[in-house]
């Protein structure tokens, strides 16, 4: 029997349970067990400003290695672009929508001086580059929890489109923004799937799962993630799209407070992802990506 790990929010329940389900498809039996991590507990403070990598990962993977679980599911981009030693990336299922999403109004529609709440840094400043007069909150909690936001005086929230459709609340989405107005984080809207980097029984079911063309993509995004230096917290936007066996990779960098954007693209074989993401994060920082990250960060930003 396979234990599966994972978070205990209503988002992290759903992807947990649908890996569950392809892995007992595949002949599994399988059992889930909920952990606790670091960025649950931590609910007061803006995920940026807390500055730990692995927030919503640290305590699963450790019970991974401990042997306590076979199989960890989380969202891929809270996974930080180095696995623990010991750990693969077993498997990154296919896609959901990777886009971002408005509930509430439209973002053509918002006033000036509009309320909009988010848990994103990476949002908050390309809001700001396209609307600088926005008053932009940031919000903490599960989904539900930050869609009461928009019943308790907020103009709009943004979100996920990934975690709205998955939950079934497609019918909340005002607006789907198109990645050339708001770049989405990387890995935004795939699962990651990971185990024991041991060819046991875990790793060898969970590599099944796995679909290539989003593998593609997500390894783009996180090259491109790696090489500036970047965490899940970061004001960093990046998404790969498969044509074939041709690649293209957009992405931006953005200071917080959105006055300084910088947009770049690059594109090359699937096969060549990583190599394309990573010189592409390189382009970024040579156009002006390394002082805005180093203004927002420090050193952090300046690898």
């Amino acid at each position: 029997m396979l234990t599966i790990g994972s978070r205990g929010s209503q988002l992290a329940l759903w992807q947990a349970r649908w890996v569950q389900t392809q892995i007992e498809a595949l002949g599994e039996a399988t059992r889930l067990v909920l952990i606790k991590t670091t960025g649950d507990r931590i609910t007061g403070v803006p995920l940026a400003k807390v500055g730990a990598k692995g927030l919503f990962t640290k305590e699963i993977e450790e019970a991974l290695l401990d042997r306590r679980i076979d199989v960890a599911v989380h969202s891929l981009k809270d996974m930080p672009t180095e696995l623990p030693a010991g750990l693969a990336l077993a498997a990154v299922p296919e896609r959901e929508d990777p886009r971002d999403a408005m509930v509430g109004a439209r973002l053509a529609e918002l006033p000036d001086d509009a309320r909009i709440g988010t848990s994103s840094l990476r949002r908050t400043a390309q809001l700001l580059a396209i609307r600088p007069g926005l008053r932009i909150e940031s919000i903490r909690g599960n989904i539900d929890t930050r869609l009461k936001k928009v019943e308790q005086g907020f103009d709009a929230v943004v979100l996920a489109a990934a975690g709205l459709r998955r939950l079934g609340w497609d019918d909340r989405i005002t607006e789907t923004l198109p990645p050339e107005l708001m770049c989405p984080a990387a890995g935004q809207g795939a699962l990651a799937i990971e185990t024991r980097d041991d060819g046991g029984a875990g790793q060898a079911v969970c590599r099944r799962l796995d679909h290539p063309a989003t593998r593609v993509c997500v390894t783009a995004e996180r090259a491109l993630l790696a090489s500036l230096g970047g965490g899940c917290q970061v004001p960093i936007g990046a998404l790969g799209l498969v044509e074939g066996d041709r690649l293209k990779l957009t992405a931006v960098v953005v200071s917080p407070d959105g006055r300084n954007l910088i947009r770049r693209q690059a594109g090359g074989r699937a096969a060549d992802a990583e190599s394309i993401g990573a010189g592409l994060g390189h382009q970024l920082l040579a156009a002006g990506g390394r002082e805005i990250l180093t203004a927002a960060y420090g050193e952090r930003g300046n690898r």
